[in-house]
């Protein structure tokens, strides 16, 4: 292969620092016991229990961007560990409506601080300034 480096260095690639950035903070994360949540399981079972009312798996997936297999997975996951149920919706038999159980939000309370400070210690190497301007970045391109 022919050297490239100028127009092409690995280490510049957005989706390669992302990458980067991503295991690292789930390596904070393994350091930690958030509940023997992942951070996956954590961001489903909060944004479920901040819902409303019951939602369907479909909007829950939508909600943390995650796929419909990959959805599908923790919801079985969390489902079995008896921190969410699932209920027949009411106006369409087909569909099933998901919501948290109250032991899925005790784990969640419980897991709330661990990982926010999971989050700071991500953070930790950026300024303040730093740390709101990248996550400023993220959220457009997001």
């Amino acid at each position: 292969m022919t050297d490239q480096s100028d127009e092409y260095r690995l280490d510049d690639q957005v989706g390669f620092l992302l990458r980067k950035a991503y295991q690292h903070h789930i390596a904070i994360c393994n350091e930690h016991d958030a509940g023997r949540l992942t951070p996956v399981q954590f961001s489903t079972l909060y944004r479920l229990a901040n819902e409303p009312g019951p939602i369907s798996q479909n909007a829950l997936g939508r909600l943390v961007a995650m796929d419909a297999a990959t959805t599908k997975g923790v919801v079985t996951r969390l489902k079995e560990r008896g921190l969410i149920e699932t209920r027949q919706d009411d106006g369409d038999k087909r569909r099933y409506s998901l919501s948290t159980t109250a032991e899925g939000r005790a784990v969640l309370t419980e897991a709330l601080p661990v990982m926010q400070q999971i989050t700071r210690e991500t953070l930790a190497p950026l300024t303040a300034a730093e740390q709101r301007t990248l996550l400023r970045l993220l959220r457009k391109l997001c």
